[in-house]
């Protein structure tokens, strides 16, 4: 019998490609199957490469700690007129402007995303699911005599029971010995909520795409064109026949730390390879060749955070709610969601209040939303840290509401937008660690080859 969880999964098959809701990747396969079997990497050779490749040959910290960059604005080629899976919307070419921004330096890391958890208590879209899908290769026999599902298109990956980001490969696994590494099986929503608390954003797809490129102009990869230069292995990726025989010849089977390798030209690790990353972006395929400024920031964000803590400790799980909309005219309001209901901008503050009359506050307005003109294009953040005296409990809720005019892009969908491919990646079967190269996934969707960075309009506040 198949987990409950993974019954309640649907499988859409696309072509050559697969999708899964609520829990699986999406990758589609230019070459068609190939086939199955546990990977295999050689062990020796494995280990000298890691030390090559580590962050300190390549002059990177001990770990990301949410370190950003900042990414100067300009004009830049997105896309190609050359896709290598048309059916993923690589083209056309298009010209777009880019703000000035900040862009984490690296995936967020098993350490950081750990921080979070225990700051709010949050539990991922993963661990509520029950289950999240794994790469066989990565799976013990025992583990996979215990699976009878997998997924026809792609018979690599199996639905795991207890699969979450703490165990990445089901009971018995453990992020112990890789603390610095990309975290996985994070959903697109689980992604939006670190970045909430964390002060930050999504990167649009522009912003990611821009910023891979690393200043270059019309390039395959963040690098150059060649893959390899003078034998350099630049991201981890897959190396062999996938999916039978991994030989590792980058140092990892896996995922690397998300400090290795070296940076591109604007000093980010690992923008392809090792963990694929969200963006921000609703997912489509076809878009216009008109130069477009930043083309999917045409709608308003909202989103937003409560909680209780008492002598630094979280009580309660946050409420936490965030969406995405058309632009709207001044007095209008826009919707946003607390995890699956839609409720109105202003419904904020009771949202918030309500919080504190459940656990015995006073009935407090805490939350003031201007709709001023002047406030139009820009972001801006309401907070407030209140004390309930009565049960010496701090109240602690954030909104960050931002605006912008243009129309551009799509506006609603059912995948977002992710980015960069991951270390299972193989141009046979998902060439997609290029800078142009996209996927989707539905925003509740997790896997163990996908993760997240963030971005920033401004330098947050450390945590």
């Amino acid at each position: 019998m198949a987990a409950p969880a993974a019954l309640r999964r649907l499988f859409l098959l696309l072509g050559a490609g697969l999708a899964v809701t609520a829990g699986a990747v999406k990758e589609a396969a230019p070459g068609g199957n190939c086939g199955c079997g546990a990977s295999r990497g050689r062990g020796d050779e494995r280990e000298a490469a890691a030390r090559r490749y580590s962050a300190a040959a390549n002059g990177g910290g001990s770990s990301g700690h949410g370190a950003m960059v900042a990414i100067p604005g300009g004009v830049f080629t997105m896309g190609t007129d050359e896709p290598e899976i048309q059916q993923d919307g690589e083209w056309p070419a298009r010209r777009v402007h880019v703000n000035s921004f900040y862009m984490d330096q690296y995936e967020v890391s098993n350490q950081e995303f750990e921080r979070f958890v225990n700051s709010t208590g949050y539990f991922t879209e993963a661990e509520k699911f029950g289950d999240s899908f794994v790469f066989e290769g990565m799976l013990s026999e025992e583990v996979k005599a215990e699976i009878h599902q997998a997924v026809a298109a792609a018979p690599w990956w199996l639905p795991v029971k207890g699969a979450n980001w703490r165990q990445p490969e089901g009971p018995g696994s453990s992020i112990l010995s890789r603390m610095d590494h990309p975290v996985l099986h994070v959903s697109w929503n689980d992604a939006v909520a670190f970045c909430t608390w964390a002060g930050k954003r999504l990167p649009t797809e522009a912003e990611w795409e821009y910023s891979c490129r690393g200043g270059l102009e019309k390039r395959l990869f963040p690098w150059g064109n060649k893959l390899q230069p003078k034998g350099q292995h630049y991201a981890n990726i897959w190396q062999g026949v996938f999916p039978s025989n991994n030989t590792a010849e980058d140092g990892y089977k896996g995922t690397a730390p998300v400090t290795a390798f070296p940076p591109n030209g604007y000093g980010l690790y690992n923008i392809v390879g090792n963990a694929w990353e969200w963006t921000s972006d609703w997912w489509a395929v076809h878009h216009s060749t008109d130069e477009a400024h930043n083309p999917c920031l045409d709608h308003s964000t909202v989103m937003g955070m409560c909680y209780l803590s008492r002598a630094g400790r979280t009580l309660h799980p946050p409420l936490l709610f965030q969406r995405q909309t058309a632009s709207v005219s001044l007095g209008e309001k826009t919707q946003i969601s607390p995890y699956g209901s839609d409720r109105e901008l202003g419904d904020a503050q009771s949202l918030c209040r309500g919080a504190e009359l459940h656990t015995g506050g006073e009935h407090n307005h805490w939350l003031l939303f201007r709709e001023d003109p002047q406030f139009l294009d820009e972001l801006f953040t309401f907070s407030d840290v209140r004390e309930l005296s009565a049960q010496g409990m701090l109240f602690h809720s954030s909104i960050d509401y931002w605006r912008t005019p243009y129309e551009k892009g799509p506006l609603s969908g059912t995948d977002r937008v992710k980015k960069g491919g991951s270390y299972m990646c193989h141009k046979s079967y998902c060439y997609r660690y290029r800078c142009a190269a996209r996927s989707q996934n539905t925003p509740d969707s997790s896997a163990s080859n996908l993760g997240f960075r963030c971005a920033a309009d401004a330098l947050p506040d450390p945590q």
